[in-house]
């Protein structure tokens, strides 16, 4: 920490040493300045480069400030350094840009508010605003640009290292489904064999034709296999993630089963559950697409029975040539497990809402609990909607969910029968991660502040232009004095600068070009003679008021 601050500390005074240079050179007694205006310069620039870091438009304030009081019209030599360094130093240092903006406007109006003050004229003011946009604005977008550009590159960084720890994770995770995918395995394999071995073993052991030593050894075998069997749900639960240990972890539905014997066991339990087949069942249904069908029903069922028992059940599938579609919609629970009679307690429709919202949810979240898996209604993958639509997406189908009208919930899958439909889909492809929306979000910025500091001052400087060109026209207007004005006023008529015969302002001064003035002459006033040149120009010479001469001079 100390060590940056000492860093910083080092660099603000080289950046104070750098930016005071000028101003001891210009401001210098022997070219015209004073040592009360080398002093304010010099701790005025200190002041700025303190503040700059934490405060850096209060720093380009006090720069802008230095340079007025020297220069009304902005520019001086002695701060021409510190304005671009401390633009730049706004830009790159402050990231909103409103406060910025209104500086800007500011020193734009006290530039012409500075005119009658100074006893210039408006080109004054003209001259403030494109020092301003050159000296000011340019650096202050060149800051922007390049604040963008390191955020792009810090972005990158952590892009890769959000990568980096991604693929770490990804690693983790793989290696915990391989650790599950052994259990279950184990389990399946291993398991249904020794539940044979021990109840062929329990069967010998009470097996009457038998020898008592038989009998013996039959029932050692059967305590063995049981033994053995503990010792496998040991080995399971050191396998499998934590999310999938406990009683009722292991699987248990039989390999094979049917969308019909899910149904019948979920009837034998006790729900009251529909089952309808239509169209041609006939037809045969890709693997892929049998076991998305089965998972998407015992998942319904579950969450059935689980968050609206007692309601009645619907298992529907519908048959075609091409598609097998299968829904699953359930009523709204009436608080008690299993069929109810007709008197079941009303339900308001608040309850019967927030039942359905608490069951959707439950479908959107990580799954529902492992626990309670071997009720009749199937076990669950745990997974949720989220597992059934990637199960039903790699199959080729589409998966629908929602809250029905009546307060119950509707599960719907469209799976297609035809052969290659798993593959198209499955090729699908996926939104960009969140790391590469912010990465391409960052290189927009990034274009958005290049293209920002090239046209912003192209802007400027034309719309400059503009305003100028507009106003040195109406300027070149009120001092035009037409030819027929001119060839009517005739000498020693009464006239003076403010004649209602004459433009309003005349010229401050004759052309280069111009010959000398008659002798003896008061006063003479200049008029253009043409609109948008600057010679020639109309001479009238004033004596007691009163015109003594006239000519067509430059």
């Amino acid at each position: 920490m100390w060590g940056g601050r000492l860093r910083e500390t080092v660099l603000d005074l080289g950046l104070w040493g750098v930016l005071v240079v000028p101003v001891l050179l210009r401001l210098d007694p022997h070219d015209g300045g004073s040592w009360e205006q080398v002093a304010v310069g010099v701790v005025g620039l200190g002041a700025a480069v303190a503040v700059c870091r934490a405060r850096p438009l209060l720093a380009l304030s006090l720069a802008v400030g230095l340079s007025l009081a020297t220069s009304p019209e902005l520019f001086t030599p002695a701060y021409a350094l510190a304005l671009v360094v401390f633009g730049y130093l706004a830009g790159r240092r402050r990231r909103h840009t409103r406060a910025a903006l209104a500086l800007f406007a500011s020193i734009a109006a006290l530039g012409f508010a500075l005119v009658p003050l100074s006893d210039g004229n408006v080109s004054q003011g003209f001259t403030v605003v494109l020092v301003l946009a050159l000296a000011v604005v340019a650096p202050w977008l060149t800051g922007r640009y390049v604040r963008q550009y390191a955020r792009l590159v810090r972005a990158g960084w952590e892009l890769a290292a959000r990568m980096e720890r991604e693929q770490a994770a990804v690693a983790d995770r793989e290696r915990l489904r391989e650790r599950s995918r052994i259990a279950g395995d184990m389990h399946d394999s291993l398991g249904h064999d020794l539940a044979l071995i021990a109840l062929r073993a329990a069967a010998l052991e009470v097996d009457p034709g038998l020898g008592s030593g038989q009998q013996a050894a039959a029932g050692e075998l059967r305590v063995a296999a049981a033994d053995a069997t503990a010792r496998l749900r040991d080995i399971i639960g050191v396998l499998r993630t934590d999310d999938e240990q406990g009683p009722d972890a292991a699987p248990t539905i039989p390999v094979g089963e049917t969308v019909e014997e899910v149904v019948d066991r979920a009837r034998a339990s006790g729900m009251s559950v529909e089952h309808a087949v239509t169209g041609r069942p006939g037809v045969d249904t890709p693997p892929m697409a049998d076991r998305a069908a089965h998972r998407l029903v015992v998942e319904s069922l579950t969450n059935a029975a689980k968050h609206a028992p007692g309601a009645q059940v619907r298992v529907a599938l519908e048959h075609t040539d091409d598609t097998l579609t299968v829904s699953v919609t359930n009523g709204p629970g009436t608080g008690t497990s299993g069929a109810v009679p007709g008197g079941a307690p009303k339900r308001t429709q608040a309850q019967t809402e927030t039942q359905a919202q608490t069951q959707a949810r439950t479908h959107r979240a990580d799954g529902m609990s492992r626990r309670g898996r071997a009720s009749a209604a199937g076990a669950s993958g745990g997974t949720g909607l989220v597992g059934l639509d990637e199960r039903v997406r790699l199959a080729g189908g589409r998966l629908t969910h929602g809250v029905r009208a009546d307060g119950g919930f509707a599960v719907r899958a469209v799976l297609p029968l035809v052969p290659g439909a798993t593959a198209a889909a499955s090729t699908a492809r996926p939104a960009p991660p969140a790391s590469v929306r912010e990465r391409d979000r960052a290189r927009q910025e990034v274009r958005r502040g290049l293209a920002q500091a090239i046209w912003i001052p192209l802007v400027l400087v034309a719309a400059l232009g503009v305003v100028m060109l507009v106003f040195g026209l109406w300027t070149q207007s009120r001092s035009f004095l037409d030819r027929d004005d001119y060839t009517g006023l005739r000498v020693g008529d009464p006239l003076s600068a403010d004649a209602e015969r004459l433009p309003p302002h005349p010229l401050d001064g004759p052309p280069a070009s111009a010959p000398p003035e008659p002798p003896g002459m008061d006063a003479c006033l200049y008029y253009r003679a043409v609109m948008t040149a600057s010679v020639p120009v109309y001479r009238l010479c004033l004596v007691d008021g009163r015109l003594a001469a006239k000519a067509v001079v430059g």
